[in-house]
């Protein structure tokens, strides 16, 4: 009866994990890239540079400011929420999420090297990110994830073909 349950429930959770983690890496790419480019208009770019000269301490709290910034955000998506607006509701807390995602992450780039000064944000950074790492080798070692990558870079060449079809034309 175990291996049944465990079976079922593997059947159940590995294309979950599998979405997330390619959608999490698909989004954190793809952010990066946008963020890079917001962060060349000359007002972030100062604001950037006046953040990388920041003591440890006080980069962490610019590092954790933007989840106290997004809370408006997740008010609106209560209140939509709340008054029968779903689909505004959960476009509020999807945008909310690319949103703080975004910040979060450039953030992250721009000030880790002061905040790996901190012992205690460099322990706890090098077991998250040893975790997420067991997590995503775990997900990309099975049988299905490897067949969708196959189906993935397939389907990139086509795509890739065709453009190439239509613009030597």
């Amino acid at each position: 009866m175990k291996q049944h349950l465990k079976r079922a429930l593997e059947i159940a959770t590995v294309p979950l994990a599998a979405a997330i983690v390619f959608f999490e890496q698909t989004l954190i790419k793809y952010l990066n890239v946008a963020m890079a480019a917001v962060a060349r208009w000359p007002p972030i770019a100062k604001l950037e540079a006046w953040l990388v000269q920041l003591p440890p301490y006080a980069a962490l709290a610019a590092f954790a400011a933007p989840s106290i910034l997004i809370l408006p955000i997740k008010l609106i998506t209560l209140w939509c929420a709340a008054t029968g607006r779903y689909e505004l509701a959960l476009a509020t807390l999807i945008a909310g999420k690319m949103l703080g995602t975004a910040v979060l992450a450039r953030l992250y780039r721009i000030l880790r090297p002061r905040l790996m000064t901190i012992p205690w944000f460099a322990r706890v950074d090098t077991w998250v990110f040893y975790w997420r790492d067991q997590a995503y080798a775990f997900v990309k070692s099975l049988p299905a994830w490897k067949r969708m990558a196959v189906l993935v870079q397939q389907l990139r060449a086509r795509i890739a073909e065709l453009v190439s079809g239509l613009t030597a034309r």
